[in-house]
């Protein structure tokens, strides 16, 4: 057994499931279940948000260890299941080594990546639907569409400047909030609350919020607490923006 290359995979394995958006108890059950699979006899995985800690000791006694950084990343269902998937397979058959390492890399290799116009396609949906959820009629709806685009187009931008999420989050609900104030003022939009409102959608952290929810139940205080002090600053970074928007438009048109 190369130990080297079972704790690379596992490894591996830990970070594509963190990277998709897995919680915190899923990630460490699924590493310890591979490498109990392969006949470690003990298994120590420890993970938080942003790090995966892999150690075990192998049946000779020689203790191996790997430590991966997660950066910061979002949830892809699509990508969980099949990560998830491929860890009950390999529990099961336990293949030869380099056989599981390439099927984990065919993972990565054919992850779906969307284009900058569909994902803007999928925000202006989005926050339309949301607008016409919250009560607003057809002219809203469209421009909580405009608005969403902007969230989209401001998110997109300061991704690509390395923004942390905190300025992610504030500048693009401060844009869609001055967007739907400006839209009613030019009359296109009826109800500038149900805009923001539904603009601010694209925004709120509620799967962040959950998954902090039930790694807190399952016993993962660190990284519950972390999740939830980062779903709490996101609000937070949600309301500047949009105080800010509400100040600049009492300015510019007195409401």
């Amino acid at each position: 057994m190369d130990y080297n290359t079972l704790l690379a995979l596992s490894t591996d394995l830990g970070y594509g499931l963190l990277e998709s958006g897995a919680e915190i108890y899923r990630v460490e059950e699924s590493i310890q279940r591979l490498l109990l699979a392969y006949g470690v006899p003990q298994a120590d995985p420890f993970v938080i948000p942003n790090c995966i800690i892999v150690s075990f000791v192998t049946p000779e006694g020689t203790a191996m260890t790997q430590v991966r950084r997660m950066p910061s990343h979002g949830t892809d269902v699509d990508l969980l299941e099949r990560y998830n998937d491929l860890c009950r397979r390999l529990c099961r058959e336990t293949p030869p080594l380099p056989q599981a390492t390439e099927a984990l890399a065919q993972i990565r290799q054919t992850r779906r990546f969307y284009s900058l116009p569909t994902l803007l396609a999928v925000y202006f949906t989005a926050t339309a639907a949301f607008s016409l959820f919250f009560g607003g009629g057809l002219r809203d709806a469209l421009c909580g569409g405009l608005c969403g685009l902007s969230v989209g187009l401001a998110l997109h931008a300061m991704t690509a400047l390395h923004a942390n999420l905190f300025f992610k989050s504030m500048l693009g609900s401060a844009l869609c909030a001055f967007l739907a104030l400006a839209l009613t003022a030019l009359g296109l939009g009826e109800h500038p609350q149900i805009i923001t409102i539904a603009a601010f959608m694209a925004l709120v952290p509620g799967i962040i919020f959950t998954n902090a929810i039930r790694d807190v139940m399952a016993g993962d205080m660190v990284a519950g607490l972390s999740k939830i002090a980062d779903a709490l600053l996101t609000g937070v970074a949600v309301a500047l923006g949009g105080g800010c928007a509400l100040t600049l438009a009492r300015l510019f048109w007195g409401v």
